[in-house]
């Protein structure tokens, strides 16, 4: 039976990677399927790994309708075998129960990845509803690590090496930018709940007149 399933970790933990392989394993097989995705970190239309591999997207922009996409796609006479869906943690909740009927009414499988807490560790919308309506949450195996040394399990967003902690739920960014910038970090729960990013654990080491951050 076709299902909805719901790939989840935090950043940096090879989501994009695993979509991409998923693609490459099912068209390798003589499959076809449909890709979306929203707001990926190489631009519009395109879905993208870390680790340098990229391919062509639908971009699945407020208001995109899933069902009625794929409707007139398989009307005009295309092909489609299953659906990927990355950075599903933008989508809205109307738009995942969209995923869930072209499930149910197309039968095609739908793999949705996303991570499914924000920067304030606030389910997105979209996750939310992914997991109410998944037939499977798979968490990634491939764990993500804390500057610490411990399994990541919270999303930070930073500027200049800080956490911040209000702000919009949605900002597009990634791990790695420089220091001017909004970025993101993956923390384990103890460091994201005492706001210590890498940067501030390296300024707090540095320091004579802090207590050790573990102690």
């Amino acid at each position: 039976m076709p299902e909805l399933v719901f790939f989840s970790g935090t950043m940096d933990c090879g989501k994009s990677t695993l979509a991409l392989q998923i693609e490459h394993n099912r068209s390798a097989r003589g499959l076809q399927g449909m890709i979306f995705t929203r707001d990926d970190r190489a631009g519009e239309g395109k879905l993208s790994s870390r680790l340098g591999l990229v391919t062509d997207a639908v971009e699945a922009a407020e208001g995109f309708d899933f069902y009625a996409y794929l409707v007139a796609h398989l009307s005009k006479g295309g092909r489609c075998d299953y659906v990927i869906a990355d950075e599903a943690q933008f989508l809205a909740p109307g738009q995942i129960d969209q995923l869930a009927r072209v499930v149910d009414d197309l039968d095609l499988d739908v793999f949705a990845f996303g991570i499914t807490t924000d920067f304030r560790s606030k389910l997105f919308p979209g996750s939310q509803r992914l997991v109410e309506l998944a037939d499977r949450v798979e968490v990634l195996q491939v764990e993500a690590l804390c500057w610490c040394g411990a399994r990541a399990t919270h999303n930070a967003r930073t500027r200049g090496g800080e956490m911040v902690v209000e702000g919009a739920q949605v900002v597009v960014g990634d791990v790695n930018q420089s220091e001017d910038e909004i970025g993101y970090e993956v923390l384990c729960r103890r460091h994201h709940r005492r706001r210590m990013t890498a940067a501030a654990a390296r300024a707090a080491a540095l320091s004579p007149d802090v207590l050790p951050v573990d102690a």
